[in-house]
């Protein structure tokens, strides 16, 4: 895959990394079925990929100086894509796991990339922690269990910044009642507008314009 030219050698690297572990993770994964457990799931990467990575990276370049909250670091691939345009930004990630052994490996990653200084790493229950966060975000990933995305629109509702970008990845694959139950949770508060588009595994894109 052709990596964006202002992306440089040191987080160029981590990415073909990541993608590596994607591809001979793959044949495994396949052998798995949705209904299976959450513990499954967890030594899997289950990154957005490059696409979904690409557009969130150009997405947050139209921003200046954005807060971004990532909720689900999982093993950090994503996390790379949104320091890499934070730092050029003059951004800053929050990003949230449940799990600290993901967390370790993605800061690890991070500092192999060269942008450890631009995430801050929080482990724990996502929905108290997002609810304990003192600030307001610009743009907001949603990547985590599929049964905590309806409750996530809730609680990130009240810590948006006028304008803010919400991305929630895998709304068509795999799918399921959690895509409808986000939606509407979602574009039940005020301002909020919503558009899915068919990159990656489905990536739903939501904007808050408070009247």
């Amino acid at each position: 895959m052709n990596q964006p030219i202002s992306i440089d050698q040191k987080v160029s690297a981590v990415l073909a990394a990541y993608h590596e572990r994607l591809d001979a993770e793959l044949p495994e994964l396949m052998q798995h079925t949705l209904d299976e457990p959450e513990a499954t799931w967890d030594p899997f990467l289950l990154a957005v990929g490059p696409q979904t990575g690409q557009l969130l990276n150009i997405f947050i370049k139209s921003l200046s100086k954005p807060k971004i909250l990532e909720v689900g670091t999982s093993y950090g691939y994503s996390t790379i894509w949104l320091a890499e345009a934070a730092r050029a930004t003059g951004g800053h990630v929050t990003t949230l796991e449940l799990h600290g052994y993901k967390a370790a490996h993605a800061r690890e990653m991070a500092a192999k990339a060269g942008l450890e200084n631009y995430i801050d790493f929080k482990i724990g229950d996502a929905l108290q922690t997002i609810a304990e966060l003192p600030a307001r975000f610009d743009f907001v990933l949603i990547d985590l269990w599929k049964d905590l995305y309806e409750p996530c629109a809730h609680v990130i509702y009240p810590k948006l910044n006028p304008g803010a970008i919400v991305v929630a990845d895998n709304m068509v694959r795999p799918g399921g009642d959690y895509v409808q139950d986000y939606t509407k949770a979602l574009l039940s508060k005020p301002g909020m507008t919503s558009v899915l588009l068919p990159v990656g595994s489905g990536i739903e894109i939501s904007r808050y314009r408070p009247n």
